[in-house]
């Protein structure tokens, strides 16, 4: 499954209003870290039958900042999040964001 990009609160809104279960990967595109992380979570998505999600932050500081204002969950990049249900149901970041954390965090 292709990761698609989210930019603004609108398309996040109705991600979260049409997917029961969802990945967010809030990446930053100057962190060898972060690049690290994303390259995780692509081999995890083309796997995966969970959608896959992700902003740039300094594209999407906006969005980035809402979700973790709204979600009580510390901004972090690189950082992926779990949504199910329209609830945070599991994150983790930086060196934690693994093919195999991520495919555990949704069994």
């Amino acid at each position: 499954m292709s990761i698609q990009l989210l930019k603004t609160k609108e398309e996040f809104t109705k991600v979260l209003n049409n997917e029961p279960i969802f990945f967010l990967l809030k990446h930053s595109l100057t962190c060898p870290i972060s690049a690290t992380a994303e390259s995780e979570y692509e081999q995890f998505s083309k796997h995966s039958e969970v959608p896959c999600y992700e902003l740039f932050v300094q594209d999407a500081r906006e969005l980035s900042n809402q979700v973790a204002s709204d979600y009580d969950v510390r901004h972090q990049s690189p950082q992926a999040i779990l949504f199910k249900d329209q609830q945070v149901a599991w994150h983790d970041s930086h060196g934690a964001v693994t093919k195999q954390r991520l495919k555990k965090a949704v069994e």
